[in-house]
């Protein structure tokens, strides 16, 4: 486990009442993903979900279902199945420097054996305090919080792939 920096890093903790291997089956499998991966009622497309290591994870949103923005430009910097994830969008899919709207951030999910499922942790750094209140102020714990509810439910539910 990492060091969280409580001056740069915003964390989310939650069980999830599936096993490990339904939860990174919902983050792995595009038609898994798109289902959970923005906040309801808005649509998320996969356009390239490469889970390796250097691979492309790309999505677009829409609030009709019909015209789709781009939402996520990002690539992975580690995976380990089952286990870790770790991606950031300050790097783009074509692996060049990006400056991403609304701020540069790299994200660690982290899923590990509880009890009852699976001990889901988020951890989304940051590389300034400032950058860490902006995306704060903007909704981090509604918006992931909200995607983590309708992972866990499409986990839970038994959806597999």
């Amino acid at each position: 486990m990492t060091t969280i920096d409580p001056e740069r890093d915003l964390t989310l903790d939650r069980v999830i009442h599936a096993p490990r291997e339904a939860v990174w089956d919902a983050w792995s499998t595009p038609s898994l993903l798109a289902k959970w991966w923005v906040p309801a009622p808005t649509v998320a497309r996969v356009d390239r979900l490469e889970v390796s290591p250097g691979g492309a994870f790309v999505t677009s949103m829409s609030a009709d279902g019909a015209l789709f923005a781009p939402h996520t430009d990002s690539v992975f910097l580690v995976v380990e199945p089952h286990r870790r994830l770790v991606f950031t969008n300050a790097v783009d899919s074509g692996w060049h420097p990006a400056k991403p709207e609304p701020v540069a951030m790299t994200a660690e999910i982290s899923l590990d054996d509880h009890a009852d499922g699976t001990d889901y942790r988020v951890v989304v750094r940051h590389g300034d305090a400032a950058a860490r209140s902006r995306h704060e102020a903007l909704g981090f714990f509604e918006g992931w919080s909200a995607v983590t509810a309708a992972l866990a439910a499409l986990a839970e539910g038994g959806a597999r792939p």
